[in-house]
């Protein structure tokens, strides 16, 4: 699946829910449902600057498409990083670079999150398109 039909995905799901409580019980189950980094990627290396909570993101490249596993010690921020590794996990490194995050802003993230979370979340995006930068170099 593409990952504009991912990001679409997730916008009707999240039109489901009249109010932000709502939503924010839906991330945390979405936390709930993350692929877990495994312990041995637990590290400073792995750990995303600029994320007031401790977010860890691995990425492995498998059959020219990047695999994200991540965790986090914090249920909300375990759910932002779902919603992220959801529409970029299992993409190509050219597919993750081109596309674009306005799925964020049409689901009302940013926006409901506090300012050192929204701030996260940039840095779990940065992370993840460096990733793919990292990547692209390997790809056929």
């Amino acid at each position: 699946m593409a990952i504009k039909d991912i990001q679409n995905d997730i916008i009707d799901e999240f039109s489901m829910f009249d109010d932000w409580m709502e939503r924010y019980e839906y991330m945390i189950e979405l936390g709930k449902s993350l692929p877990l980094i495994d312990d041995q990627y637990k590290t400073d290396d792995n750990i995303i600057k600029g994320c007031q909570s401790k977010v860890w993101v691995h990425a492995e490249l498998k059959d020219n498409k990047i695999v994200f596993t991540a965790d986090s010690d914090a249920i909300i921020t375990k759910g932002i990083i779902a919603i992220l590794i959801r529409a970029f996990s299992n993409q190509t490194p050219k597919a993750i670079i081109d596309a674009d995050t306005d799925f964020i802003d049409e689901i009302g993230l940013k926006e409901h999150l506090s300012p050192t979370r929204a701030n996260g979340l940039v840095s779990m995006i940065k992370q993840i398109k460096m990733y793919a930068i990292a990547y692209q170099t390997q790809v056929q």
